[in-house]
């Protein structure tokens, strides 16, 4: 198996749950954009929020690199995201970055402890909707989203997983080293896309036509 098959390998993992709850946000939020010539900003949101959702979800199975601790670098996964909630607000990043953390849960939970399942997803995805705290640069905004979700799962990860740390490494060190590599690598990549003038004029414009 080549590399680019690898990438693409992980869309094989999707279940079939999965991929209907996919459908059906895809599906939904086509019918709500063609539905109505008179949109208000509510419906936009719905129609935007089931999108970014859907093309995070997706992303986050196409896999460049698949981590030695666990995890894999993803072309962006988290950058629709942080895009919803720059245009539409922190709130509404939040409820959509929450509803994604439970989709990531329904196609491939990891239980340790109740407190460990709400930090490693609603929380953890839904705190990207903060990147909506700052709404004039993009670029602002996705260092916000993926620090948040940083500390989530750094914070998951010492309580929770130090266990697995090796012999005489303390746990917050061992949690930083598993976490700050992925999520930055993550958050990088999401950046240096945020960073190129063609794309941030395209956001712009887009939320322009969102918001008006």
């Amino acid at each position: 198996m080549n590399y680019f098959t690898q990438i693409f390998s992980g869309l094989k993992e999707l279940k079939g749950v999965t991929i209907l709850i996919l459908l059906v946000l895809v599906g939904l939020s086509l019918f709500l954009a063609y539905s109505s010539k008179n949109k208000k900003t509510n419906t936009k949101i719905l129609v935007y929020g089931g999108l970014c959702i859907a093309m995070s979800f997706v992303l986050s199975y196409i896999k460049l690199y698949h981590w030695p601790q666990g995890g894999s670098i993803t072309p962006g996964s988290m950058l629709p995201i942080f895009i919803f909630a720059f245009i539409f607000g922190p709130r509404a990043g939040l409820i959509a970055g929450i509803a994604y953390g439970f989709l990531q849960f329904i196609q491939g939970p990891y239980i340790m402890h109740w407190t460990q399942v709400l930090l490693d997803y609603p929380i953890a995805f839904g705190v990207m909707g903060l990147a909506g705290l700052n709404r004039r640069w993009l670029p602002a905004s996705v260092i916000i989203g993926g620090f948040s979700r940083f500390m989530a799962h750094f914070i998951s990860g010492f309580v929770f997983f130090g266990s697995f740390a090796p012999e005489g490494m303390n746990p917050i060190w061992y949690s930083f080293t598993v976490n700050f590599p992925l999520m930055g690598t993550e958050t990088a990549i999401c950046l240096a896309i945020a960073l190129i003038p063609q794309f941030k004029a395209a956001i712009e414009k887009l939320k322009k036509n969102a918001l008006s």
